[in-house]
């Protein structure tokens, strides 16, 4: 029986240096070596928009988007809102979270009550500011618009999966003034939030929001070795393209080789 497959060798090679890279800058997080993460506004400014809702006397309203919890963007916007309810308990202003399915309601409460004791304010824990609605798109959304004309909310954070409905609600919080910070990696609505909110978090910088907000070793050091990883993908890809079109153009032999082997070795 054969144990290795030796056309699969540079896959090994990859897995290797791509995991030893995560595991390594994990080790050095651990070790307290500060890791350089590029500063994301989005991020940096929620502190300062929870304490504009405190000084305004306002609620702050958080939407975590309209999938389920089998959705990875809901669960990296759940992770944003330990951030806000715990600056929330910390600033003693009201947040609010409509849902729009039970199991994101049950989540987004476990999320509150462990941010609410974190600060040191447990007995502020209120289970019914996280709440569901209805699980009809434009039902949660008229929902959210009513609460927002009322309340006139001074910070709205839009972190989850969003669809037709994006423009809908950053152009009503824009209405009542209020200041948005919205997160999602749906392509088809980035458009609508970078116009209408004053922050945005796009794609891999939503992603990335648990890790850039706990500090955890652990996240840091993934991240970071994800990153030295795409940048070696990006690299070979470049090379590849350069050499496959010197091959083309002075039909050298030796890049036709260095082509062949990329092609026929590397990548098959």
């Amino acid at each position: 029986m054969e144990w290795f497959d030796g056309t699969r060798f540079w896959f090994l090679v990859t897995l290797i240096l791509f995991s030893g890279t995560v595991v390594a800058l994990i080790a050095m997080a651990r070790r307290g070596i500060p890791l350089k993460m590029r500063r994301i506004a989005g991020l940096d400014v929620v502190d300062e928009a929870v304490g504009r809702a405190t000084e305004m006397g306002r609620p702050c309203i958080f939407v975590p988007g309209v999938q389920d919890m089998n959705e990875i963007q809901t669960i990296a916007g759940l992770n944003v809102l330990g951030r806000v309810a715990r600056t929330a308990a910390e600033y003693d202003a009201d947040v609010s979270v409509p849902t729009s399915k039970s199991l994101v309601m049950t989540a987004a409460r476990e999320t509150l009550q462990g941010a609410f004791l974190a600060a040191g304010r447990p007995d502020a824990y209120n289970a019914d500011a996280a709440y569901y609605v209805t699980d009809e798109q434009f039902g949660y959304v008229a929902h959210l618009q009513g609460m927002m004309m009322r309340d006139k909310p001074a910070a709205c954070f839009y972190m989850g999966a969003f669809f037709a409905e994006s423009l809908i609600l950053a152009e009503t919080g824009n209405s009542v003034g209020a200041i948005q910070i919205a997160g999602t990696a749906q392509p088809a609505q980035l458009p609508f939030f970078v116009a209408a909110c004053d922050y945005t978090l796009i794609g891999e910088e939503f992603f990335a929001a648990s890790a850039y907000l706990s500090g955890e070793p652990d996240q840091l050091g993934s991240i970071k070795g994800q990153d030295i990883g795409k940048v070696i993908v990006a690299v070979g890809i470049v090379v590849g393209v350069v050499a496959a079109t010197i091959a083309a153009i002075s039909g050298s032999a030796l890049m036709k080789s260095f082509v062949a082997f990329l092609t026929d070795t590397m990548l098959t």
